[in-house]
């Protein structure tokens, strides 16, 4: 912890990444009018498209152009002007270190927007470009940016350039032409081969091929369905349906389909004995859809002859669902992993942990989080009220 001056008064702040100091007001005041002098940051304003503002050496903003304005539905500048980028942005961990604010948190040590900043500021005068995956709001609405910083020498000082492009739709589109064309393309494939088989096979055979494609049909419609419900919970118009569940009941049946997913296959699934049979009320699609995700994940994290472990406990008027499985996931990947676009399968793939929080949290209003350490494991869970 350091003493530092802000705004004329002496605050104790804290920091786990970038230095957490502030310009005092007067100071602050001086940047914003020296940078709205330029006649440079006008011709900047009209040929920049995107959205874009000017940092002082303390990453706090001192000019933005009506392109971010817009974004943001801000009338003006002046409730930004001070603020950091994602505290502007309205970014979750902006505000995690008391008084220190954005680029302060372990978080912040993984933003590309923080990175591209600082690194600019090491190395004047060249262009840092990084990606940026920002969770905004109480509603956990999820960003993917791209951004450029270049900091230059004004008024015998450094000022940082940081231009902002919305590459989310992007994004999206990368990550449903993965599911649509490889995932669901695999799927509708292997139901393709089942009923060719078919064709020649024995009535023992036949018996069994039709048990496969049973189960691979209703996976390939949960898929889809699965992703129409995330498309429509980012816009705010998935529709929840509670009912009274048993929850030893939900776990069975979760177990029942991920025991026959191909992501399985070598691997074991018991759900832990002592499991609550606590009843509870909740939307049942999504609850299974949720732990369902979580299984897989488990699954796809692990090698052959792993073991998957899940159950339910109650604590006081809640009940938590929770999967563990052996792996320790890296720091890199503990601190993005409820990001929407972060994935440690491979580019285009990465929103089951996403889509487990929004989901989660959002639509059934629970807490979702994990641990992951030794000799323990990972471990994932959604606390929900029993509601009942």
């Amino acid at each position: 912890m350091k003493s530092v001056s802000i705004n004329d008064r002496e605050t104790e702040m804290n920091t786990d990444y970038a230095a957490p100091e502030r310009a005092t007001g007067e100071q602050l005041q001086t940047d914003i009018d020296d940078i709205r002098s330029l006649e440079l940051v006008q011709e900047l304003t009209e040929i920049i498209p995107d959205a874009f503002v000017i940092l002082n050496i303390h990453r706090q903003i001192v000019y933005c152009n009506p392109t971010l304005l817009s974004l943001l539905s801000l009338p003006g500048p002046e409730s930004i002007l001070g603020k950091r980028p994602g505290e502007a942005l309205n970014c979750v961990h902006a505000h995690d270190i008391e008084n220190g604010g954005c680029g302060t948190d372990k978080f912040c040590r993984y933003c590309g927007a923080v990175n591209a900043i600082l690194d600019s500021q090491a190395t004047p005068g060249k262009v840092q470009t990084e990606e940026c995956r920002l969770i905004a709001g109480a509603k956990n609405q999820a960003f993917d940016f791209s951004v450029r910083a270049k900091t230059l020498s004004l008024f015998d000082r450094h000022f940082t350039l940081l231009v902002v492009q919305d590459i989310s739709a992007e994004k999206r589109r990368t990550v449903m032409e993965r599911i649509f064309f490889h995932d669901i393309l695999n799927t509708a494939g292997g139901i393709q081969g089942l009923v060719e088989l078919m064709q020649e096979a024995t009535p023992e055979e036949l018996e069994e091929f039709l048990r496969m494609a049973e189960s691979s049909t209703t996976t390939l419609v949960e898929e889809i369905h699965a992703q129409r419900d995330i498309l429509a919970a980012e816009q705010g118009r998935l529709d929840t349906d509670p009912h009274h569940l048993n929850a030893a009941e939900l776990l069975a049946q979760v177990l029942d389909t991920y025991k026959k997913h191909t992501c399985a296959r070598g691997k074991s699934i018991f759900i832990q004995p002592g499991t609550t049979d606590t009843d509870l009320r909740s939307d049942p699609r999504l609850l299974t859809r949720i732990i369902g995700n979580m299984v897989k994940n488990a699954l796809e994290a692990e090698p052959q002859d792993a073991i998957i472990t899940m159950g339910a406990d109650v604590h006081g008027d809640e009940i938590e669902f929770w999967v563990q499985n052996p792996c320790v996931m890296s720091k890199e990947a503990r601190m993005q992993i409820f990001q929407r676009s972060f994935t440690t399968k491979g580019k285009g793939r990465g929103i089951g942990t996403y889509s487990i929080k929004l989901l989660g949290e959002t639509y059934l209003g629970g807490n979702v989080g994990f641990t992951s350490a030794p000799p323990d494991g990972t471990r994932f869970y959604i606390r929900l009220p029993l509601g009942i």
